[in-house]
């Protein structure tokens, strides 16, 4: 995986971490025990997603370009697959707040893909990969 793209993935969780914090802070406030754990497993879901899809995908830029679309691909549609089964699931449960699980998981979404874009953009970085054969 290019440094860059460690960094700005690096500089994304951090941004995701803060957004964290203050859902499951607010979610206490709302909902809470129920809303903290709600909170909690949300930030829990798109954390373990969001880190899967940063090592698959670093894995297969390794090989090509192409590998590494196929797989971010086949990563999405399997998260969203796992997430269509939590959700129904877990639709009925008392266990925790559902609506504070979904707004948590919605607010560090938008975070992650908005830290994304924004390092993205700020960080420097070669569009084309020099050769070392020079």
């Amino acid at each position: 995986m290019p440094a860059t793209y460690v960094r700005i993935a690096r500089h994304s969780a951090a941004s995701t971490a803060v957004v964290a914090l203050i859902m499951a802070a607010v979610s206490l406030g709302i909902g809470g025990t129920k809303g903290l754990v709600g909170a909690a497993l949300g930030i829990a879901l798109v954390a373990v997603f969001f880190s899967i899809s940063v090592v698959a995908v670093g894995r297969a830029a390794r090989i090509s370009p192409q590998a590494m679309m196929v797989t971010a691909l086949v990563t999405y549609i399997v998260k969203i697959l796992v997430l269509l089964f939590f959700v129904v699931r877990y639709s009925n449960t008392t266990a925790f707040s559902t609506r504070l699980f979904g707004l948590s998981a919605l607010a560090c979404i938008l975070a992650w893909c908005a830290a994304q874009v924004y390092w993205s953009l700020k960080l420097k970085f070669l569009y084309v990969e020099p050769r070392g054969d020079g």
